[in-house]
Parts: C-alpha cells; structure tokens; sequence
C-alpha cells in the first residue's frame, strides 16, 4: 500500500506589539492569510504565541515590530527557541491611509514585508553586557540632562532673588553656587517672607544637583569598568572615551554580524559620504540619516585628532590645500574613524564571545 505523508505548511508571522497585548498574524509562502489572534504580553504569553505559530505549520520566520521597545521580551523569548526574528519598521503614514489601522493590519503588513524581503534586519542581542552598557548610559544621560536642567534653574531663581542673598553669592560659577546654596538654612516657621522662601528653593535645588552629581559618578566608574572589559582595544584608540565607546557599541549592537560591512556600519552612524555633485563641481555631502548621537561620537574624536594627532594635522593640511573645506574634511576623517573602529569593535566582541 503506498502512504501518502501530508507536508507541512510554512508560515511566516507577523507580530504587532504593544505594552499589555501583541497581535500576531500567519500568512504561507504564497501570500495567502491565515490567522491572527491577541496574546498577553507576558511569559505565559510569549509561551502561547509561539505554540500558537508552530500549530500553523513550519515558522520561517517572524517579523517583529517595535523590537527594542514593547517588543523587546517577545523577541528574547523567540530568539531562545530558535525562532528566526526579524525587526520590521512602523507601517509608512502614506500605507497606513491607503489600508486602514488596525492591530490586525499591523501584525499582517509585518508578515509581509517579510516574505516580500523588505525587512530583512536582525534585531540587536539584548542579552549580553552591550545591553548592560545601554542602560547605565540612558541612566546616565538622564542624570547629566536633569542636572543641567536644574543648574539652569538654579541661575534663574538667584537672578530673582533679594539682593543681600544674591550678592552673598561669592562663587563666579553655578556648580560653586550650588555647593553654597545647599548650606543655606531658612527659617521655616516664615515662610511668607520671601527671602526666606527663596532660601528653601535654592536649598532644594541645590542638594538635587549636588546628588545627581554622586549619581552620575557612581554610574560613571561602573560604566567605564563594563566598557574596559567589552571593548579594551576600541578605547585604547586616541579620541575614544567611555561615553563614546558606548554609544558606539550600543550603535553597533553585541552581535556584529548583524552590520556585514564597515560601510554598512558607517551608514549607521550617518558617515556614509553621499554624492552631491552638480555639473563641473564634483563634491560629497555629509550624510543626514543614521544614528546622529554616534555620528556625534564620531564628530568628537575627529576633532580630539585634528588637535592631538600630528598625522591627522598634516592629512587636513593637505586636503585643505587640494580645496577642500574643513566641514568636507571632518567627513573624509569621520569615515576613515567609522572604518577603523568597525574594526576594533568586532574584534573586541568577537573575544568577548570566546
């Protein structure tokens, strides 16, 4: 007797992700829509979306919005079981008025910007200590911003303040200000008196900054120790400090062979030289998408170089003397820096995989 075996469907998910709730959707090979259903955005959840796939068929893969963000547990719990995850962008503004919003929309417009080969990226690998160094530098830039915010206040109400308090202010600095006012002692029981609620203000705003600066140093060293360790060749490079090296590697992502070339990862950084060339003039332009705070990064340690290096002094040198400006020979040094740190970068994570 022959036997017939049935084969087995492949399907192709799509998952539209938000903070209680994600919205999966299947579709196979050929286009065709299969199911959509709502999960908890909770393990259990996670558990009952994947079995929810694999009762459809072959999972090829699954596209995921909002990966480092809402999305985030769903594609660490896929990753762990194998599952192919790939990060898919929002939906354009001009897709979504010709099709409608929806959930469902969503998570199948996922779908099939994978099978159409649209999406085709690797999330980042949230697990190591890249990610580590995310969030202690968020932590930190939140501090310095709240820190700067608050000097900035600090100025404002002493320019407001009666004048036998702001001239008793010898320090020329806002810092040195700080440091006074946090010693200042208002009487409490009058409160009505304006100088002594100017007193309470400036006390309070500035034992916040004086706090925010502990804070900011204790995040400091545990960051620079992580960096130290993940990438000991990248800030061993004139110009590459800790902050810096953690944009970059936060930029780059633990797993690097998610960026497959040196351009690609200086395209990332917004580095990429873009042609801007009009008739007789033949020119580049600098680039305007990417990663603006690494290209930030990048920007610093061209000027550390420009100002340090006797080699990049004499490079500038003698571009500037072929007629290009010094804007156009940030970029070409940019680029050459994106190049070379590409490079260090991959070879600290990959001996920090090891």
């Amino acid at each position: 007797m022959e036997s017939m075996t049935e084969e087995r469907v492949v399907v192709i998910g799509g998952v539209d992700c938000h903070k209680h709730t994600h919205h999966a959707c299947t579709i196979d090979e050929q286009g065709r829509r299969l199911a959509d259903q709502e999960f908890r955005a909770t393990r259990a959840g996670y558990r009952e979306l994947l079995a929810w796939l694999r009762g459809q068929g072959t999972v090829r893969a699954v596209g995921v919005e909002s990966t480092g963000g809402y999305g985030a547990g769903l594609t660490r719990s896929l990753c762990r079981t194998g599952v192919k995850v790939i990060e898919v962008n929002r939906p354009h503004a001009q897709l979504r008025q010709r099709r409608g919003k929806s959930d469902s929309i969503d998570a199948e417009g996922a779908a099939r910007s994978v099978l159409a080969g649209e999406a085709r990226q690797i999330p980042k690998d949230t697990t190591g200590i890249v990610e580590s160094i995310r969030l202690l530098k968020t932590a930190h830039n939140s501090a310095v911003k709240a820190r700067s915010m608050a000097l900035c206040l600090l100025g404002e109400l002493l320019v407001t303040a009666p004048t036998e308090l702001r001239e008793s202010m010898r320090c020329s600095t806002l810092k040195g200000q700080a440091t006074v006012c946090a010693r200042l002692r208002p009487a409490l029981d009058h409160l009505d008196d304006p100088t002594q609620a100017t007193k309470l203000a400036l006390r309070s705003v500035a034992r916040r900054i004086l706090a925010l600066k502990k804070e900011i140093a204790e995040i400091d060293a545990q960051l620079e120790a992580l960096i130290r360790s993940a990438a000991p060749r990248t800030t061993s490079l004139l110009g590459v400090g800790t902050q810096h090296a953690a944009e970059l590697l936060t930029t780059l992502g633990q797993d690097c062979d998610r960026i497959h070339s040196e351009a690609a990862f200086a395209h990332l950084c917004a580095a990429a030289p873009v042609p801007a060339s009009s008739g007789l003039t033949q020119r580049h332009r600098l680039s305007y998408q990417g990663n603006r705070q690494a290209n930030r990064s990048l920007h610093m340690i061209a000027v550390v170089r420009l100002r340090y290096c006797s080699r990049t002094r004499a490079y500038a040198k003698r571009r500037r003397s072929e007629g290009l400006s010094n804007k156009e020979i940030i970029r070409c040094l940019k680029r050459y820096i994106a190049r070379q740190l590409y490079r260090e970068l991959r070879a600290d994570l990959g001996a920090l995989a090891t």
